[in-house]
Order: C-alpha cells, then structure tokens, then sequence
C-alpha cells in the first residue's frame, strides 16, 4: 500500500525538491507540498505516479536492458590483437568478448592487451591472435537484472554482458552504471 507520509522521506532521502518532483510527476510545487504536509487526499493515480517515479529515482527500475551498450562490438580467437586495438581505439571501448560459432569463448580487455605487450614487446604483439592472450568469458546477466545486482558483479569484472536464449543483447561497463545515476 502507498504511505502518503512517505513521499517526504523519500523525496528528501534522493536530495530532490519538491519542486524536481513535480516537475518529473507533471504537477505543480505546491500540490506536493500540500500531499507531504497532508493538507489534501489526492487521487491513488496520482499517489501512484508520484511512487514510480521516486522508485525510478531510487533506481529500483534501473535494469540491465535500461543501461546495457549495443550493438556489441566482439572478437574472434583467430582475430589479430592489431585488429582488436584498432576497433577498441576507433570506438572508444576497452574490452571486447570473444565469441566462436556465436558461443562466448572468452574475452579481450585492455589489460590483457597491455600484458602482451609487455611480455613479448610491441613488435611481436601485433600479429598476436586473440586464442593466444584471451582471458576467461565475461559474467553474464540477464536483461531484467537489477541495478544494484550489476554493480555489485562490476567490482570484480570489468564487464557484464546482457544474454538472453544464448544472444548476447548488450555489455555493460562501470561507465553505464555511472552514467545511468546522472
């Protein structure tokens, strides 16, 4: 059930005027405030629609599909590291999964890339295929999944992807989490 008294502690709670509210429910300041101070009983549409979107605020709707990146851009083992840089550098990304015969094999991340490099020198890193360096497979969520279920994975992983009947439908970074709380 709806708690009126509740919206004032929420709102509060996310740091947002009532004037930020009733612009993001569509209604004016003041008939939030008169709700909060309990000078009116609204309509339960209107108690509703105020509860969604504290709830969206509150990123109990924020879900993998609401923030995931696609297409996503993936790699093959027998792809060159030469070719991964230049996809990684020409769209800004820094890890990629690497995917055979639509199967997620493993993946390809900055790191693994700079420890190549590293190891074998930049000569030789080059033509370096992906089999050779890749590391294990991304965790995978499905599109459904909760906002605070993600960025817990994120502090172990460097990406999530988005999979559903064995397609990958979206990556998600730490950079998507970041950019959804704005």
């Amino acid at each position: 059930m709806f708690e009126i008294e509740e919206i004032k502690r929420r709102r509060k709670k996310l740091g947002i005027t009532q004037k930020k509210l009733a612009d993001l429910v569509g209604v004016s300041q003041p008939l939030i405030a008169r709700i909060e101070s309990g000078d009116i009983d609204p309509k339960l549409s209107l108690i509703k629609k105020i509860y969604d979107v504290l709830e969206e605020l509150e990123g109990k709707k924020i879900d993998a599909a609401s923030i995931m990146h696609y297409p996503v851009k993936t790699a093959t083992p027998d792809t060159t590291l030469k070719e991964v840089i230049e996809i990684i550098m020409e769209d800004d990304i820094s890890q990629m999964p690497v995917v055979e015969s639509d199967k997620i094999v493993g993946s390809i991340t900055e790191n693994s890339i700079v420890k190549i490099i590293i190891s074998r020198g930049i000569e030789g890193a080059e033509q370096i295929k992906v089999k050779e360096c890749m590391e294990e497979p991304f965790p995978t969520v499905l599109p459904n999944e909760k906002l605070e279920v993600i960025s817990k994975m994120l502090l172990n992983n460097p990406a999530l992807l988005v999979v559903e009947s064995g397609k990958i439908l979206g990556i998600i970074t730490k950079y998507d989490v970041m950019k959804s709380l704005k």
